[in-house]
């Protein structure tokens, strides 16, 4: 008699705590401050570009 399979379910559990991963580490605080200044800078040259006639 032939089996036939209508439904497949897959978990997965993801911990970090495990470690064994290749994911990187946050980047440190004054990265990070440094990347939020340079794209505030950039955002606010593309409106002053849009605000000249």
């Amino acid at each position: 008699m032939p089996v036939e399979i209508t439904e497949v379910v897959i978990q997965v559990s993801v911990d970090n705590a495990t470690g064994g991963g290749a994911a990187s580490p946050p980047a440190p605080a004054d990265d990070r401050q440094a990347l939020v200044a340079e794209c505030v800078e950039r955002v606010l040259e593309v409106l002053r570009q849009r605000q000249e006639p």
